[in-house]
């Protein structure tokens, strides 16, 4: 097989070179076309558009397959952690136990944030969304560590940004969801490992001793893994785009926890959990709106089914579906809600019409059934969501830097106006 595509444009041809990755995923390396032609390509979304070449996470949503640096997730989820995920994601490889181990130290060890921190929190009202807390004080590192600003800082400096930025997340977002609540805020505990300290931040209160769930932590563990790295997805890309101009790590995964916000990339769990409350609020009726989604004149659409990259199966909704039954079963919750829940998945993975057209529960929908179940509101399922993917950030914005990619710079087709006269106000 060739190693170019030739492209022809106005009786002149041209040798584009073909690029194969690790995985015989091949792209047209386009970087000389506008140079030698004047033409650019337009792909609106960049759906098609391969803006880097990486090491961190493999994904082919033909075949069900996820792996972060070559390791199936579902090995991952099954026998890791989260922070060991981390670790894995950023540093490259599987740590050793003593790596390991110093790991999980320092991000101990960071986890208070600036006491001037928690008074920019509690100038944000009660009803400010989670997620505006979280990108504005992540943002807000930058004027705690000035030294993060550096356009190129040593592999020592970016080490210490990443464990503070790991260990501080977690604290601020327990904190945005007590300011959500007006209640007092918890300090870290230092004793528990990372997921039982955001559950105790989360969830004890100063007048009982707040007892840890293993089954809980687990769960917590499996799904922050799942969510770790999605390859280049809306926020990842933001993350990269906006790195691209030696903007520090705080800034960029700010502004990834900003185009996370945005209800069509990080809000679908917390659209689960919406669509099963009105099902609650008409009846609770699930075989009355499984009838609604196979009308293909109804508008309704049943939320957290199918995906838009796994087109036969999620494979992370195949490890989380076991840890929902687990949790549920363990907290013994009786929720209308959660019921409504489990029928709509019976429905989905039996009736013909679903199994047909690949319209399966995906990790979104279990995921926002696992957070509900052990207390944490819709408006804080995209701050966990963000708390999961965090590693995959911190991973690709550093192997951007060290990539020393240019800075980004997408082009466009103008559709505007040619050139015309200014005229006078009054002669308009």
């Amino acid at each position: 097989m060739s190693d170019f595509a030739e492209l022809t444009l106005e009786g002149k041809s041209l040798q584009l070179p073909v690029v194969t990755g690790s995985e015989n995923e091949k792209a047209i390396d386009i970087n000389a076309l506008r140079a030698q032609t004047g033409y650019i390509t337009l792909d609106s979304g960049y759906k098609n558009t391969g803006a880097t070449t990486s090491a961190i996470t493999y994904l082919d949503g033909e075949q069900g397959i996820l792996r972060y640096r070559g390791y199936p997730i579902e090995q991952l989820a099954e026998r890791s952690n989260f922070i060991e995920v981390a670790f894995l994601l950023i540093y490259g490889h599987l740590p050793s136990q003593a790596e390991l181990d110093n790991f999980s130290y320092q991000i101990k060890m960071h986890s208070l944030v600036n006491e001037d921190m928690r008074k920019i929190l509690d100038g944000f009202p009660s009803a400010a969304h989670p997620m505006g807390i979280l990108s504005s004080l992540v943002s807000s590192l930058t004027a705690f560590y000035p030294d993060s600003l550096h356009p190129n800082p040593t592999k020592e400096e970016v080490d210490l940004t990443i464990i503070r930025l790991i260990s501080k997340l977690s604290t601020i977002a327990a904190w945005a969801h007590k300011n959500s609540q007006g209640h007092p805020k918890n300090y870290p505990d230092n004793s528990l490992d990372y997921c039982s300290n955001f559950l105790y931040m989360m969830f004890a209160y100063p007048t009982e001793k707040y007892q840890v769930n293993p089954v809980v932590v687990d769960a917590l563990n499996k799904l922050l893994i799942l969510h770790a790295d999605h390859e280049q997805n809306c926020s990842t890309s933001t993350v990269r785009l906006v790195g691209s101009s030696h903007a520090s790590l705080y800034s960029s995964v700010s502004a990834g926890i900003n185009a996370l916000w945005g209800p069509l990339h990080g809000g679908a769990n917390q659209a689960v959990i919406e669509m099963l409350e009105a099902i609650k609020a008409d009846g609770g009726d699930s075989k009355k709106y499984i009838e609604k989604a196979k009308d293909k004149n109804d508008p309704f659409r049943l939320m957290g089914f199918g995906h838009r990259v796994y087109k036969n199966f999620d494979p992370r909704a195949t490890i989380i579906k076991k840890t929902a039954d687990d949790v549920l079963g363990a907290l013994g919750i009786n929720d209308p809600v959660l019921n409504i829940a489990k029928e709509l998945e019976q429905a989905a993975l039996t009736d013909p019409y679903f199994v047909e057209r690949k319209l399966y529960p995906n990790v979104d929908f279990y995921s926002g059934i696992i957070y509900r179940a052990i207390g944490i509101p819709t408006e804080m399922f995209t701050v966990m969501f963000a708390l999961g993917r965090l590693p995959g950030w911190i991973a690709q914005w550093k192997e951007m830097r060290e990539q020393k990619e240019p800075i980004g710079r997408p082009r466009q087709i103008y559709t505007g106006e040619t050139t015309r006269d200014y005229t006078p106000i009054n002669e308009r």
